[in-house]
């Protein structure tokens, strides 16, 4: 069972989508390639609220995280955002 269903052509190639009702972002680093995160910053839990340049942006205390692997490019974030498993189906893809 899975938590939703989004349509793979709403997620930008080179960025990403938040779905803040799923406490996700998923992101389309290279076209055809997905990877999604928790949407909840490991610092101090506020939620990330853009995607940009090729990075996941947490606008509480500005920290930034790759798109690619949720890594940390900038703290004060002591760890990677959390991932989230996704599986791509008919040109939709399943959080959950």
């Amino acid at each position: 069972m899975t938590d939703a269903i989004i349509p793979a052509a709403a997620i930008p190639v080179g960025g990403g989508v938040i779905f803040p009702e799923h406490s996700v972002v998923i992101t389309q680093p290279e076209a055809g390639t997905f990877a999604a995160f928790s949407s909840v910053c490991p610092h101090r839990q506020c939620a990330v609220k853009a995607v940009a340049a090729g990075t996941i942006n947490c606008f509480c205390h500005g920290s930034r995280f790759r798109i690619t692997d949720g890594s940390v490019v900038g703290g004060p974030a002591p760890q990677p955002l959390s991932r989230v498993r996704i599986v791509v189906v008919d040109g939709h893809i399943e959080v959950g």
